[in-house]
């Protein structure tokens, strides 16, 4: 019975859960299809406020979620527990679960494709040796500096560590096997600005995969730059003019614009992108990847949800839309196949996402991008834009703030403005890619201009 820790640096014990969900799959009667998923993990995180740790958790979750398929019909169940009396049990209750499900013609477990998984270095043995009273001082050293950066900042109200590590293994009757394992951690903190009576909030953050990773002076310089440049803000005039999406920004917006290239999505007709394939959708700079293979992205791994080896998905290039994304239900129904883009937790069944999503970068920095704009407004930031953009018809309008740049310079903080227009738009308008390439967990960040946006404002 497997034991409820994550192995060290030993690789003779990384088959620990991967002989669970095998000996699960092994378990299979006539006519049944049987896939495993089993994941452990451990996690760490600190906040501190006041020089005082106000948040520290520490959790190692763990559990085993199993499909089964006979026919068309499908039946699951998750456990939290690796116990293999539990998994037993745990397949017992799919069968009952598939007992009362509705017949789909397109359901089944993934297949192996002859496509080699990626051999990826995503895992750091000496993180799990890093003291907890080591990272506790790292939250507070962060907040300590962040407010002797500046002394307009006037406090932090948050700054924290966190770390991870964890494993997964997925074993099927189809023939796929498949262990991996990684680690993360991150600082981050924010800070709030005042002066005038005005308060500005503006965040920080550093990831990595170990401690050595880890830049605490980059978290610190965006901390204080963002919100102390924010001061003295004011509603602008509206116009129409270019806009610069500074790094984190950019990232909502290919979050969105994902949702939009989702296979499942599609199918269900929740895309303005449907029916486009092969058609220019934006402009010939841009090249929207989906690479999980780049060790780079925390969301790489060498195989996806349901096993199938990772591979490099390029979902627009120079501009023309070369395909969707999608797990093995919705590449059976489209019959354009799997992209091997499923995702997952042992308590769900596999669904569509993008796992390492990005633009294929420039090379200019964001200082000459603006120089080159010379005129129009950078965007730092922005609100409501998952309740205030529609996947089916492109439109958005979300609330914004930033600098006005003028004569390719950065000019007054503006904020209490809108930018309103279409993801088809937005995309075709795009005239330059930055070459500022910043990871923000599974989607790359970096300075996009647009050619034209409306301002609301005045």
């Amino acid at each position: 019975m497997p034991k409820n820790n994550l192995p060290k640096n030993n690789e003779s014990e990384k088959s620990e859960i991967l002989e669970l969900a095998e000996k699960v799959a092994s378990w299979a009667g006539p006519g049944e299809a049987v896939e495993a998923f089993v994941t452990r993990s451990r996690s760490t995180t600190v906040r501190v406020r006041d020089g005082e740790v106000e948040e520290f958790t520490f959790q190692e979750p763990a559990g085993i979620g199993i499909r089964l398929v006979i026919g068309k019909r499908e039946g699951f169940a998750s456990a939290g527990s690796l116990d293999e009396v539990v998994a037993k049990e745990t397949l017992e209750e799919a069968r009952d679960n598939l007992a009362f499900a509705q017949e789909d013609e397109w359901v089944g477990l993934a297949e192996p494709d002859g496509i080699e998984a990626p051999v990826l270095d995503l895992y750091r043995p000496e993180l799990a040796e890093l003291a907890t009273e080591t990272k506790i001082q790292w939250a507070l050293d962060l907040e300590k500096a962040v407010l002797a950066a500046d002394k307009r900042i006037a406090r932090v109200h948050s700054a924290g560590w966190s770390d991870g590590e964890g494993e997964s293994a997925i074993a099927t009757t189809t023939g796929i096997s498949r262990w991996e394992r990684g680690t993360h951690c991150s600082l981050s903190v924010g800070a709030m600005a005042e002066e005038n009576g005005q308060t500005q909030i503006g965040g920080g953050f550093t990831f990595g995969r170990s401690q050595s990773d880890i830049d605490p002076e980059e978290a610190i310089k965006d901390a204080v730059e963002h919100s102390v440049r924010m001061l003295g803000a004011t509603k602008p005039k509206s116009a129409r003019l270019p806009a610069i999406l500074m790094p984190s920004v950019t990232t909502s917006f290919l979050g969105v614009i994902s949702s939009a290239l989702n296979g499942a999505s599609i199918l269900k007709g929740r895309s303005v992108f449907a029916d486009r394939l092969g058609e220019l959708i934006a402009s010939e700079v841009v090249t929207l990847v989906d690479d999980p293979t780049d060790p780079e992205s925390f969301g790489s791994s060498p195989v996806d949800g349901e096993g199938l080896a990772s591979r490099r998905n390029v979902l627009i290039e120079g501009g023309t839309l070369q395909k969707f994304l999608h797990n093995s239900w919705s590449g059976r129904r489209s019959g354009h196949g799997s992209t091997a883009s499923a995702v997952r937790g042992y308590s769900s069944t596999p669904s569509v996402g993008a796992r390492a999503l990005a633009l294929v970068p420039g090379t200019k920095s964001q200082e000459e991008l603006i120089r080159e704009v010379g005129n129009g407004v950078l965007i730092q930031g922005v609100s409501g834009l998952h309740s205030g953009v529609s996947t089916v018809s492109g439109d958005f309008s979300v609330g914004a703030t930033g600098l006005m740049i003028r004569d390719g310079q950065l000019a007054e903080p503006v904020q209490e403005m809108t930018i309103a227009s279409t993801l088809q738009r937005l995309l075709l308008e795009v005239t330059a890619v930055g070459g500022d390439v910043r990871w923000l967990g599974s989607t790359a960040g970096l300075s996009l201009v647009i050619g034209e946006v409306s301002l609301g404002g005045l």
